[in-house]
């Protein structure tokens, strides 16, 4: 379903399109919000038009990117202009993005189009163009695979050259600098590297903790290429693991193979989930795996569908999405791996490098 077509749907004259990944996907404008409360603008989408309305710090940007659209360049800021917008483009009812919007804009602009005669009102909507995001064209997977690349020879190139005494926030900055060097556009997120017992925190911050034989290093990182994210966990051990390491090591890569197999069009995140889950739970490990088994990734992190076992979500061919089981052992570590794989009719096709992965690291 197009976005015309959901807007025909919902009785709505057209959408205001706030969140950054979204507009991106909607009109090629790369605009970026440095922060939650400002803007590098909107899109408005109505049946008959498509209008950008930014500031004068993005006005040639969008004009250059979002062909197609007409630009309308605020001065004193959206709220006092978008009256005007929704004036002049014949708009009563407009859909907003309520996961963007805040209470604060919302009065605002509620106050503002209140004013008109007759009067435009607010309307919540959720995932209207997320939910077209999901399903990946083979360019997009494209673009994908190549972020991935690129963040997997930085991390090949940064695990070749760990020591013991290096500390956490060291190899995070050796594999941020690594990807940076190779091209990335920018990180997918911050670099999370977790030594021995801080590796039990399945989003660990690096600290000054430094790197010990025999422990295990969590490593979850990604980069962005062409607006698309990647995004890759590993657990390596520095030396000769013991049997605690080996045991946990190969629980958790089995429940995530299981769990891939399980992976198909039609398929239910939460049954996927349970693959994983379940075989964790049988090895000795219930209650150790605490998060879900994964979620969808494109132009955000973090998108749906999730693999979950509280959300449900249906897996459709073209999703691409993460499996990565976990388990958590406080006051030892814990061990994380994770694959990103494309949905396809009868099956997974795993995007990361094929070749076998060797989780010990010789110094």
């Amino acid at each position: 379903m197009s976005i015309r077509q959901a807007l025909n749907e919902k009785e709505l004259d057209a959408l205001m399109v706030s969140v950054q990944e979204n507009r991106f996907y909607l009109s090629g404008f790369t605009g970026e919000d440095t922060q939650f409360d400002e803007s590098a603008g909107v899109l408005i989408i109505s049946d008959r038009q498509l209008v950008i309305a930014t500031d004068s710090r993005y006005e040639l940007q969008a004009r250059a990117e979002a062909t197609g659209f007409d630009v309308v360049c605020y001065k004193k800021g959206l709220e006092k202009e978008l009256p005007e917008i929704a004036g002049t483009m014949g708009i009563r009812r407009l859909g907003f993005e309520s996961v963007r919007l805040s209470q604060n804009n919302h009065a605002s602009y509620t106050g503002a189009l209140g004013k008109l005669n007759p009067k435009v009102a607010l309307v919540p909507t959720e995932n209207m163009v997320e939910t077209l995001r999901q399903i990946k064209s083979e360019d997009e997977i494209r673009r994908t695979i190549t972020a991935l690349r690129l963040a997997e020879k930085a991390f090949s190139e940064t695990i070749d050259a760990i020591r013991p005494g290096m500390t956490e926030k060291q190899v995070a900055w050796a594999l941020e600098k690594a990807m940076r060097e190779a091209g990335a556009q920018e990180l997918s997120f911050p670099v999370i590297v977790a030594s021995g017992a801080n590796s039990a925190l399945p989003h660990a911050v690096p600290t000054d903790r430094k790197l010990a034989h025999g422990e295990p290093i969590l490593i979850d990182w990604g980069a962005r290429v062409d607006g698309y994210c990647s995004d890759t966990t590993r657990t390596v051990v520095m030396g000769q693991p013991d049997d605690r390491f080996k045991k946990v090591y190969d629980t958790v890569v089995t429940a995530r193979d299981m769990a891939i197999a399980a992976v198909k069009a039609g398929a239910g995140g939460t049954r996927v989930d349970k693959v994983a889950r379940d075989h964790i739970h049988r090895n000795g490990f219930a209650g150790k795996f605490g998060h879900g088994l994964g979620h969808g990734t494109g132009l955000a992190v973090h998108e749906n569908p999730r693999l979950s076992p509280i959300k449900d979500d249906r897996l459709e061919a073209g999703m691409i999405v993460t499996v990565e089981p976990g388990i958590y052992l406080p006051g030892w570590g814990g061990i994380r791996m994770e694959n990103q794989v494309v949905v396809r009719q009868t099956g997974a096709q795993v995007l990361n490098d094929p070749a076998p992965f060797d989780p010990m690291v010789r110094v």
